[in-house]
């Protein structure tokens, strides 16, 4: 919250001007600054000096609100679901993504993370009678990873009667590409983000991924950089949270996976990714960056492998949904659900959700999953 832009607390045009001119552009630039600087800054007298930090104040800290307030100000916004066009998947989800919040999508690669992402791009700029939300995307490529061809692709064979010719063109420019390399420069891009919000009408935020900058920069086996990664991503989660609740608009994420190793006895239950022992350790592949980041974000959708061919999705963590997975295929038109292959499985701990990787298949009898249904 402290990172609210000044021009959206409802300071006057001249307090504003004058802040600018010293490079105060945030409720966290203004009260860093001293009373004295304040007055040396704007020119005014103590009472009113007093006045804009108390303003700015109430901005990071808003006072509680009723159950009741807070469901009457999201009838207003509107729409409460992004639909993800994955039929089965969104009725489980109670209508698809859910709006002012964060969704994760995780797994190993070819797993269709992006894909995924792409999906939802085009779904977003439909109108909203075809399940879409009438808007733009920022999408934040941190790993060089999207394809313009690809995303003209699906848009083309999951709407072949709506996106040609013009159409094909005004899809392309709603969608905002912005590569970001290193940490520093996501967290900046992220604090600075809400005027280009509102001025270009984002209705949809895709971070991907949030996990290649973070595993580039901090390694978890010095203390000094588990603490600054433990910190970058808690200050992440409150940026993407506090865009994703200002705005009520759904912010998704991409997520990698790792390895843990628990000293357990040798024992696997059904459907569990066979076990690799070391040293009395079993090891099993989850999803990365640890238990911080995994209580931040509202909604986890975790990619596996399943055959050669296909692939699951399994609902990890939501507030609605319970425990289901389903199969599907990558197709031209992106991830395409194999119909009657969905079902439930026994959950767990959300940052220990394990997880099927390519390798596990040549281990394991192609058959066995979590999959119950």
């Amino acid at each position: 919250m402290s990172s609210k832009r000044l021009r959206r607390v409802g300071l006057s045009k001249e307090v504003l001007d004058c802040l600018s001119k010293n490079s105060i552009y945030s409720c966290k630039d203004l009260l860093s600054k001293t009373k004295l600087e304040l007055l040396k800054f704007l020119g005014l007298g103590i009472f009113k000096v007093d006045e804009v930090v108390q303003l700015c104040s109430k901005a990071c800290a808003p006072k509680p609100q009723t159950c009741l307030e807070l469901w009457n100000k999201r009838k207003e916004k509107g729409c409460h679901f992004f639909q993800t066009s994955l039929p089965d998947l969104d009725n489980v989800l109670h209508g698809g993504i859910p709006t002012g919040t964060i969704t994760e999508i995780s797994g190993p690669a070819g797993c269709g993370k992006t894909q995924f992402c792409l999906m939802l791009t085009v779904q977003c700029t439909l109108p909203l009678e075809l399940g879409g939300l009438a808007g733009n995307v920022l999408y934040i490529d941190t790993e060089s990873a999207f394809s313009a061809e690809r995303l003209v692709e699906i848009a083309q064979a999951k709407h072949p009667d709506l996106f040609v010719g013009d159409k094909l063109v005004e899809l392309t420019s709603q969608v905002f590409v912005d590569t970001q390399q290193t940490c520093a420069s996501l967290m900046e891009r992220l604090q600075t983000i809400e005027e280009e919000i509102i001025q270009k009408r984002v209705k949809l935020v895709i971070v991907d991924s949030m996990a290649s900058l973070v595993r580039k920069e901090y390694s978890t086996s010095l203390g000094r950089n588990l603490t600054d990664r433990t910190n970058f991503l808690s200050q992440q989660a409150a940026l993407l949270k506090y865009i994703a609740e200002t705005f009520s608009i759904p912010v998704v994420v991409t997520n990698q996976i790792t390895t843990r190793y628990d000293r357990q006895d040798d024992v696997s239950r059904p459907g569990e990714t066979s076990a690799v022992q070391l040293d009395g350790e079993t090891g099993y592949v989850t999803t990365a960056l640890g238990n911080t980041w995994s209580h931040s974000v509202n909604t986890r959708l975790i990619l596996q492998y399943h055959t050669d061919l296909e692939r699951q999705i399994m609902v990890a963590k939501s507030p609605i949904a319970p425990f289901t997975i389903f199969t599907y295929t990558i197709q031209q038109a992106g991830l395409v659900q194999k119909e009657g292959g969905a079902g439930h499985y026994s959950g767990t701990d959300p940052g220990k959700q394990k997880i099927q990787v390519k390798s596990a298949l040549r281990m394991e009898d192609r058959n066995t999953g979590p999959f119950q249904g």
